[in-house]
């Protein structure tokens, strides 16, 4: 049996929970927008054409902001395609994909299915391809009250009041000589800054995300987001980072660890950041927009749902891309990833799983089929429903294990939150432990706990091992069953979590 021992305390805290870090993204990719989110005709569909079996599901994950439409796509693509009659719109080839397009959901669709998933709008341009004036142009199109050109042209395509989209990307992964239009960090931030500066022109209230690097493993990271943000320092105010991770053959204990990567690439940033911050005598910060995240299995699959098997393929719409199939050990991970961005709540300001749907997705949807929830699915839904109100600084006193990428790692991952207005803490507990159940000791500084108000844990059916998944065949055998044994008394809170788990405890508490 491992241990670990978690103290916090009630005038120790980070910073609100910011609600934009439980973000998503939908890209024109595989099927996460066709046969995913829109599927007319679809028994399920409604008037518009949206999956209401996935409207549903994308509600109870609790999402709050789901940036679009890229991702890769958006390098090549002109917004304009997407907008007036559909049957009018151009079909065309998106070359980041090797698909066709054909533009049937575009912005007027994916406002109104952000307005029926209760979510914000997180608007990437096109820097890749295109540049100022397009991106100028979009934001009028979108905002602007009335009376121009665009904006008339929007009440025209149907939507007569602004979008009033208030949060955008200059462009994405511009670093990555995969990119369409890849750029070097000086070609790239003088094109984001004076992009920037004429989005504000149409509208000053923006908030504009910078390009970082798309890994924390890219020969010009930390010299990239130098470069750029000396350009675009006064400008933006965000920069993005995007990590993905996979399960190596024969390494799962580093796998597992994966959050403390994500650590590393957070506070490097942030360090950055604040460097060309106090070169510059800058009086603002920058905060981080973690906009791409998840599990990917990019290595080591040869399948046909990946996207050198999807080109060889030819042209076609909406083939499966990289639909990966979770496991109880992914969403361990996922797991520890949200724990590790909470953990850093007071400067990664907004974070986006990718994707929602179908593609490295919480949600599958099968073609005028079911819908259904992949075991990542329940810690994100978890945290995004009781992570609120203060993130608690948390001193962890952890055994150990030893991985071969990250050295020694914690055998107990926690975030804690403390929501004051209901009287409530939230622990979201990850054992990384393959083998050994974990016995684990809170002390509650400065509160005296009441009743534990829930206790669960990520459910493994019986008999089956960690690689378990839920599927259209299998069905969701693996969610969320209750954790007991978890006592509360005075300042102390104890509970086991099993080996290799997630976690979330709830509990009230008084001021002591």
């Amino acid at each position: 049996m491992s241990r670990a021992r978690i103290s916090i305390d009630r005038n120790f805290t980070i910073g609100e929970v910011p609600r934009r870090l439980f973000g998503s993204f939908v890209e024109h990719m595989g099927r996460c927008v066709y046969t995913g989110i829109y599927e007319p005709g679809h028994p399920e569909a409604d008037e518009q054409g949206y999956r209401q079996d996935v409207l549903g599901l994308v509600r109870e994950l609790g999402a709050t902001v789901v940036r679009y439409p890229g991702g890769n796509f958006v390098s090549g693509y002109n917004w304009e395609d997407g907008v007036g009659p559909i049957d009018q719109r151009p079909t065309r080839l998106d070359g980041a994909w090797h698909t066709v397009e054909t533009n049937a959901f575009g912005l007027h669709e994916f406002v109104d299915w952000s307005r029926k998933a209760g979510v914000e709008i997180m608007e990437a341009i096109n820097l890749g391809t295109r540049g100022v004036d397009a991106a100028r142009e979009l934001v009028e199109y979108a905002n602007h009250p009335g009376g121009t050109y665009l904006s008339d042209l929007r009440a025209k395509n149907g939507h007569k009041d602004p979008f009033n989209i208030k949060l955008w990307c200059l462009g994405n992964e511009l670093d990555g000589p995969w990119q369409t239009g890849h750029k070097t960090a000086d070609e790239y931030g003088r094109l984001a800054q004076e992009a920037a500066r004429a989005m504000r022109y149409v509208d000053p209230d923006l908030e504009l995300v910078a390009c970082g690097s798309s890994s924390s493993s890219m020969p010009t990271f930390g010299a990239w987001e130098q470069t750029v943000l000396g350009h675009a320092y006064d400008e933006v105010d965000y920069v993005s980072l995007h990590a993905y991770y996979q399960e190596d053959e024969g390494d799962a204990e580093s796998f597992l660890a994966s959050a403390v990567d994500m650590d590393y690439f957070i506070e490097s940033v942030v360090a950055t950041a604040d460097a060309v911050r106090a070169r510059g005598k800058h009086k603002k910060f920058i905060n981080l927009s973690f906009d791409e995240w998840n599990v990917w299995y990019q290595r080591g699959l040869d399948t046909d749902d990946q996207p050198a098997a999807v080109a060889r393929a030819g042209w076609r719409e909406h083939p499966r891309v990289i639909e990966d199939k979770y496991n109880v050990t992914d969403a361990v991970v996922v797991g520890t990833l949200l724990n590790s961005l909470l953990r850093h709540g007071d400067r990664v300001s907004i974070a986006n799983q990718a994707q929602l749907v179908n593609v490295i997705a919480p949600i599958m949807a099968e073609e005028n089929g079911p819908a259904w929830r992949q075991t990542i699915f329940h810690p994100f839904a978890r945290m995004a429903a009781l992570a609120k109100g203060r993130i608690m600084r948390t001193a962890v006193d952890s055994d150990k294990y030893a991985t071969t990428r990250f050295g020694d790692a914690d055998l107990v991952d926690v975030s804690v939150t403390w929501d004051e207005e209901a009287g409530k803490v939230a622990l979201f507990l990850a054992n990384r432990g393959l083998e050994e159940a974990a016995d684990v000791e809170v002390s509650l500084g400065g509160f005296d706990a009441g009743q534990v108000t829930r206790s669960e844990v990520l459910q493994v059916p019986e008999g089956r091992d960690r690689f378990a998944i839920n599927s259209q065949a299998d069905g969701e055998q693996v969610g969320l069953a209750p954790l007991s044994g978890v006592k509360a008394v005075g300042s102390e809170l104890r509970l086991t979590l099993p080996a290799l788990s997630w976690a979330v405890v709830e509990v009230e508490v008084s001021k002591a």
